[in-house]
């Protein structure tokens, strides 16, 4: 019994080793995690997600052989299409061209940006957990990218192994029976290999072990020579559909992205909603996931763009940068998410000649990004420089085309038209007429840029790589590369420069030895060019009174809703252009910018800063609206050069930002650039009032707060969280001025505030104006004054002070050793409180200080007339649009009362007409406010 136990454990174990050893069980869990990893572009939304997670199925159509080069249009025929649609293990049921020994050949096909790859990467993974395919044992996925680096020849077998050596020598590959109908072979990215079904040029072979080249040995399975049991899965782009004959084709598919909203809504929401797990970012995706619904259900320009799931991504990328950015997360920078964004679709693609099947496509290639540049770049650097959005089937032509002469040309513009145009460019949806197809021969059909700010960026690609020279300076390019690669020798060098300038000129001016002065001074005017552009683009007048360009990058997502922005320029403005120039030169956009093929050397980098900062402090001493200032924070922090942002900030004293609405991008923005300043570095003035700051929102700002003398925190939301948060961090800062008015403290925020008081002995002004002290709040801060001994100037108008409350105030004032002015106006003081508080306010004749506190409790002093009657008028007028109007005029009502009877207790002619002068400005104050039309804010 004892054996027989022992045997059967010896067996199980045995089975069991066997079955962890398995090749297919290896091959499996490998590809698993091969297909699990994640470009490093995924990171930035934080890490919460995963491909079954993310994933969403783009709309598949079988298509007729006939009709495969029929290509859809994603706006006009996608929704009326009548192919079916179906998924790719659909595509491997059996059918009338199918038997037991003859397997399938599926081509999918799709443009750039449809999903190929992601389509591919979830099929290997379902394959690996056995959700799908599972009619199939083994899968063997194979980039043609990879094969088309082997020119040595290899067999079907040592291929396999070579990519995946635990399936050296597997029974289902060795060709015997029919035991490779369980096989799936995955060719991805077909259009990158060169494939030869001519029989002269490629011969047959039907051994998997014979060696062969790999394109060959590619042929030989879509044949059906080679194994022709397995199942072959190709993909590949449009221009290549004809590379493989129509008779090695068992089906055609071609993925078409997200042909409808609910596609695209499920996208976001896979994106979006699965942030870090907090309610409130999710009730804040929520409601984004709902705009771009709405957005998208209008069939607006978003909608055509997200046709293509690569433009969801982006969409997703930017909302998640501009709405979820915190102080924990890496760096990133809108013009990083495009830069990434394009290396997720071009990275390592060429364009090849395409000229027929027997020519090597990468024999002679070029970068297709680069390619894009000099041609889409081109017409977008044209539309930003007059000022277009739309171009005309005639205007692409023009700069599409070009100027081509060769047959590679030819070929290489068709594969670009085919594959790559309609990922950038899209029919205009903004006029109905865009969208007949049966249009006169009067209308065109305009295009635009699938996403506006694409536009921008390739403007700013097209600019810093310098594909705008002039003649002289790509004249001046090649002699220079032409006397790099000379010789010592005098004569061969004067032979070289011969053949572009005559030696004639040489013989009078001496060019030979003034060359390389000369060719350095043009080149750093064509580096000083651009940044001369970047700035005078960043500070254009006519674009001043936009909104700052990251509330229109959200705009142009989300759509406006409800009443339409008052528009002060005609044309469209491109303020996001000169942003991206600026970020294009940051070290980490050059290295993604080298990989796609465009190279920006550093020392074109170094010209174009040195350059920038001397245009950049000149504009700014210039007054700026806050939406330009914004701006400049923002193209400061896309640059991402601490010293540069050092520099320009060391011009500026004051960053008012008042009315701009402050988002999590913008405050994270503005303390990135401040925390570029050393220690020394302190603003005059920051002025975030009527910003709508939350408690989140502050926390952000609190590295900007230690370089701030005077801080202006008015109409912030949220104020008792903010306001305990105050009391550990804002206080212990070196403000000397701290604005918290229109703030409600209430009883319970003004206590927790006036204990942090004494922690900040550096802060001279404290305005509380508006706040709602209250008499309890008075009293508790005129108990708490002497502890803060730096205080020379306090403000708590508006604040429902009454008389008693006002005094105590007043004494505690008096008798503080610095204190000389204390706010007091706008609160229901009698006539017998206000007359006391002026004669308070002169200090005792036995006062040790002898100090005289102003006391500011009307636009009169007793019977005379305020010194500050003016600004206090002043103050109210530009707060009349946020307060309580009804209060504010009673108040008003006051002052005339208080005006009236101090100009009866004159004598002098003078004194009575200065009385006047108030009265008429009260009077017209008031005026004002019972019209019902509030004051407006100028900007300054």
């Amino acid at each position: 019994y004892s054996m027989l136990h022992s045997t059967v454990r010896s067996y199980t174990l045995m089975v069991r080793w066997k079955k962890v050893l398995d090749p297919i069980d290896i091959h499996r869990r490998k590809l698993f995690l091969w297909f699990s990893h994640l470009p490093q572009e995924e990171k930035q939304f934080g890490g919460y997600f995963s491909p079954e997670t993310m994933h969403v199925d783009p709309l598949i159509l079988e298509r007729n052989p006939e009709e495969r080069l029929g290509l859809l249009s994603p706006c006009l025929q996608t929704k009326n299409s009548s192919f079916p649609s179906v998924t790719v293990e659909q595509l491997f049921e059996p059918t009338d061209a199918w038997s037991e020994d003859r397997g399938l050949n599926v081509l999918l096909y799709g443009a750039v940006g449809t999903g190929k790859s992601t389509v591919i990467r979830k099929l290997v993974l379902d394959w690996c957990t056995g959700t799908t395919l599972a009619n199939f044992k083994l899968l063997v996925p194979f980039s043609c990218e990879d094969l088309n680096q082997l020119s040595k020849m290899t067999s079907l077998r040592d291929l396999v192994s070579r990519k995946y050596l635990h399936l050296k020598k597997h029974p289902l590959l060795s060709g015997e029976g029919n035991q490779a109908k369980d096989v799936l072979f995955l060719f991805n990215g077909m259009e990158k290999i060169q494939l030869d079904f001519r029989i002269g040029s490629t011969e047959l072979c039907s051994d998997p072990n014979e060696a062969l080249l790999p394109g060959v040995v590619v042929v030989n399975l879509l044949r059906k020579y080679l194994l022709p049991e397995a199942s072959i899965l190709v993909t590949t782009r449009l221009s290549a559909l004809d590379r493989i004959p129509q008779k090695y084709v068992s089906r055609y598919a071609q993925i078409c992205g997200f042909s409808d909203p609910d596609r695209q809504r499920a996208y976001f929401t896979s994106r979006l909603l699965q942030q870090s797990g907090k309610t409130a970012h999710n009730q804040e995706a929520q409601a984004l996931i709902e705009l771009l619904y709405l957005s998208l259900q209008r069939e607006s320009q978003l909608a055509a763009a997200c046709f293509l799931p690569s433009y969801c991504w982006l969409t997703c990328a930017t909302l998640h940068f501009l709405h979820f950015t915190n102080v924990n997360a890496p760096i990133r920078t809108l013009t990083g998410i495009y830069t990434s964004f394009l290396r997720l679709n071009f990275g390592g693609e060429v364009l090849g000649t395409g000229a027929g099947t027997n020519v090597p496509i990468q024999g002679h290639h070029s970068s297709l990004m680069l390619y894009v540049v000099r041609t889409v770049g081109k017409l977008a650097f044209d539309g930003v420089t007059y000022k277009r959005t739309s171009f005309s089937e005639r205007e692409l032509e023009q700069w599409i085309g070009g100027k081509t002469k060769t047959d590679e040309e030819l070929h290489q513009l068709a594969m670009f038209r085919t594959d790559v145009l309609d990922f950038f460019l899209a029919p205009c949806v903004g006029n109905e007429k865009y969208l007949s197809q049966d249009l006169s021969e009067n209308d065109e059909r305009r295009y635009v840029f699938a996403v506006p700010a694409m536009q921008e960026y390739l403007a700013a690609l097209y600019m810093v790589l310098g594909e705008n020279k002039s003649a002289l300076e790509k004249l001046t390019r090649q002699v220079s590369v032409a006397i790099g690669q000379a010789t010592e020798d005098v004569n061969a060098l004067m032979n070289i420069l011969s053949k572009f300038i005559p030696l004639r000129i040489f013989a009078i001016f001496n060019l030979l030895k003034l060359f390389p002065k000369l060719f350095e001074k043009i080149r750093s005017r064509n580096k000083g060019s651009i940044a001369k552009t970047m700035a005078a683009e960043m500070f254009r007048t006519e674009d001043s009174y936009n909104e700052d360009v990251l509330d229109q990058v959200e705009q142009s997502l989300l759509g406006v809703h409800g009443p339409q922005p008052k528009q002060y320029s005609e044309g469209q403005p491109f303020e996001l252009y000169p942003i991206f120039m600026g970020g294009l030169l940051h070290y980490g956009n050059r290295v993604l910018l080298q990989q796609l093929g465009c190279s920006i050397q550093s020392s074109t980098v170094a010209q174009i800063t040195l350059a920038l900062r001397k245009y950049l402090v000149r504009e700014l001493s210039k007054p700026q609206p806050p939406e330009e200032l914004m701006d400049l924070l923002v193209l400061l922090y896309e640059f991402q050069n601490p010293r540069l942002t050092a520099e320009v900030l060391a011009s500026i004293r004051a960053i008012r930002l008042t009315n701009i609405r402050m988002t999590p991008i913008k405050c994270f923005v503005l303390s990135s650039v401040l925390s570029c300043t050393p220690p020394s570095y302190h603003l005059e003035e920051l002025d975030l009032s009527s910003c709508l700051l939350t408690h989140d929102l502050l926390q952000m700002l609190w590295p900007a707060f230690r370089h701030t003398h005077n801080l202006n925190l008015s109409l912030f939301h949220d104020a008792l969280a903010n306001v305990i948060i105050a009391r550990t961090e804002m206080f212990h800062q070196s403000n000397v001025s701290s604005r918290l008015c229109d703030n409600p403290l209430l009883d319970s925020g003004a206590h927790t505030l006036l204990e942090s008081l004494p922690k900040n002995q550096s802060l001279t002004h404290l305005s509380l104006m508006h706040t709602g002290l209250g008499d309890r709040g008075a009293l508790d801060l005129a108990k708490r004054l002497q502890q803060h001994t730096g205080l020379q100037e306090l403000n708590v108008a508006y604040n429902n002070i009454g008389d008693n409350a006002a005094l105590t105030l007043v004494d505690a004032c008096r008798e503080h050793p610095s204190i000389h002015t204390v706010h007091l106006y706008l609160n229901p003081l009698s006539d017998v409180g206000k007359k006391s508080l002026y004669v308070r306010g002169v200090a005792r004749g036995h006062s040790s200080s002898g100090r005289r506190v102003k006391v500011l409790a009307s636009v009169t002093e007793g019977s005379d007339i305020s010194e500050d009657w003016h600004p206090i008028l002043s103050v109210i007028r530009e707060n009349a649009s946020s307060w309580d109007r009804e209060r504010i005029k009673q108040q008003l009502k006051v002052f005339l009362t208080d005006l009236e009877w101090g100009r009866q207790q004159q004598q002098s002619f003078w004194k009575r007409l200065h009385f006047r002068k108030v009265e008429k400005g009260v009077k017209q104050t008031l005026q004002m406010l019972e019209k019902d039309t509030p004051s407006k804010r100028s900007h300054k």
